[in-house]
């Protein structure tokens, strides 16, 4: 039986999608596929993010922003965009509906570097807390 996947979404792949494809290939280990795409990829990870990742001992080595990829787009099982700023209309062959988390925003609170990150992380961990527990 096929392993369950997930494709985690956000604009630039460089934070949030990031972090969350690496907190769940952390916390599954190798019961899950994850992969994660952007809508308008960056150049780079973003800094903050990968340390708020490194303090809690989560790696994102040979990890790079990148586009959003039709093939994987249709195979997965699930389909999460995080925050409100990525689109993402439905492919023909998909078989995952398109959910989004609302993931905090803290820089509209006027928190941001470090800070913002670590928030932003520990969101995004408690949700890929329970979407294990609902998959597996």
């Amino acid at each position: 039986m096929p392993k369950p996947s997930v494709l985690f979404i956000c604009v630039h792949n460089a934070g949030k999608s990031q972090t969350a494809e690496a907190l769940l290939k952390h916390k599954a280990r190798e019961t899950m596929t994850v992969f994660s795409g952007g809508t308008d990829p960056d150049e780079k990870l973003a800094a903050d993010a990968v340390l708020a990742l490194q303090e809690i001992g989560v790696g994102v080595e040979g990890q790079f922003p990148k586009a959003i990829s039709d093939e994987v787009l249709r195979e997965v099982d699930r389909v999460i965009i995080l925050g409100n700023q990525a689109k993402v209309n439905p492919i023909a062959g998909m078989k995952a509906q398109i959910e989004i988390w609302q993931i905090v925003e803290p820089k509209e609170s006027g928190i941001q570097g470090p800070q913002q990150a670590q928030l932003i992380r520990d969101d995004i961990s408690a949700r890929v807390d329970e979407l294990i527990r609902q998959i597996l």
